[in-house]
């Protein structure tokens, strides 16, 4: 049965509904926290909305990748890293 959980995200609490354990719900929440702040102190100008675009998208390439069996988090995480320096450039 799905239980509504409140998750807080950058600071704003969300309801979302979910079957897994309190506990799971808690990792998840920490888990995306953690990947936005993360990304949040490389970019600490860069609007949030950016900044979970881009936690979204490292995300969903890791995913991905894992999906495909494949995961190198070197070239992952020197990805994102020449992602963040366009952002840099960018801004």
């Amino acid at each position: 049965m799905k239980q509504t959980h409140l998750v807080t995200i950058l600071g704003r609490e969300i309801p979302v509904k979910s079957s897994a354990p309190e506990a799971a719900v808690r990792e998840v929440e920490t888990f995306v926290n953690q990947r936005i702040n993360e990304i949040r102190t490389k970019l600490a100008a860069a609007d949030p909305q950016l900044v979970v675009t881009l936690a979204l998208l490292n995300l969903a390439e890791q995913y991905l990748s894992q999906q495909a069996g494949t995961t190198d988090l070197g070239t992952l995480d020197g990805r994102l890293q020449e992602l963040l320096g366009r952002i840099d450039a960018a801004l």
